[in-house]
């Protein structure tokens, strides 16, 4: 790949290499040439700036989760060489949590849950992203519930008056990566359908996903069959009956060996005005950030993978009601 590193032979292999050489290799000061200085980060935490911040975001991980694995289960990935590429990089997380830190008193508890990165890349350096972790499925495997989690961030950060706020798009900053994706098939097909389901239409869903779908959720949840996506965007919608729905990202990639695959990047912004996935409505503005991909087989979507961040929808909502 022109100006990339020869050891590497394509983006996927690009993303993967230096995904292991960070983390399990602990590479960390490869960041300083991997990522680029001024690079921000867009997460449901909130925005930051610079590869230092990344740095120190990955040793302070390391330290509390020392013997974490990434796995890659998937990257999709649109663009070109001249240009740059935009990998979207799905990984199932593995660690135990050793040392104490941002989730609290160590436990010895094993972990696993997902994570998907959306990067801009361009001569062998991530310039753009877009992170989410499957944070609700950490701390529930750790025995707290989202909300409770949420509520005891903000307390440590200070109160409601003093805590950090979630990403909503007002904190949001311009960053050089431009581009919206491809017009490939598949990423159409899937952008079409979630288009439908969160405008509260789901005439085309039994038609849409395989009578065997697979859903792997948020909070670490997998369900199968058509009850599940059925119930799990209604539900999601009825916490928020205003809200509005936009795709900010959209890929397709065509299958080598393997099946149709689509990712996007979403968001979901309103008012917890409806009763959902959040409980008694609050009145309170929510922004849900996410980010999904999608497998296909002979009979549609065979498999599909959805993550935002439940803990910092509730801090939301928390912070909202004091």
């Amino acid at each position: 790949m022109k100006g990339f590193d020869p050891k590497f032979k394509d983006l996927p292999d690009y993303i993967i290499g230096i995904t292991n050489e960070i983390w399990e290799g602990r590479g960390i000061d490869t960041l300083n040439h991997y990522y680029a200085p001024d690079i921000p980060v867009r997460s449901p935490d909130g925005v930051v700036i610079g590869n230092q911040s990344v740095i120190a975001a990955t040793r302070a991980t390391l330290e509390e989760f020392p013997d974490r694995q990434l796995l890659a289960e998937d990257v999709i990935w649109s663009g070109n060489e001249d240009e740059g590429f935009l990998s979207s990089h799905r990984i199932l997380s593995t660690a135990t949590h050793v040392n104490d830190g941002l989730y609290g008193t160590a436990q010895g508890a094993k972990l696993q849950y997902r994570i998907i990165a959306d990067c801009a890349v361009k001569n062998n350096q991530i310039y753009d992203e877009w992170l989410i972790r499957d944070q609700g499925a950490i701390v529930s495997q750790l025995g707290v519930d989202p909300k409770t989690f949420a509520a005891t961030q903000i307390a440590n950060q200070g109160g409601p008056e003093a805590a950090a706020r979630p990403f909503r798009p007002e904190h949001d900053v311009a960053g050089d990566y431009a581009g919206t994706g491809n017009d490939n098939q598949w990423g159409q097909r899937y952008g079409s359908l979630l288009q439908g389901l969160l405008a509260g239409d789901t005439s085309e869903l039994r038609g849409e996903y395989d009578r065997a779908i697979q859903q792997d959720l948020p909070g670490g949840i997998v369900a199968y069959g058509w009850e599940s996506p059925e119930s799990f965007w209604s539900e999601l919608l009825s916490s928020m009956p205003d809200a509005s729905f936009e795709i900010h990202h959209q890929i397709g990639n065509d299958p080598d060996l393997g099946p149709g695959r689509a990712a996007l990047r979403w968001s979901l912004t309103g008012t917890h005005s409806g009763t959902g996935r959040y409980g008694k409505p609050t009145g309170a503005p929510v922004h849900v950030m996410g980010l999904s991909h999608a497998e296909y087989g002979p009979r549609g979507l065979k498999r599909e993978f959805v993550l935002f961040d439940d803990t910092q929808v509730w801090k939301q909502i928390l912070l909202h009601t004091g």
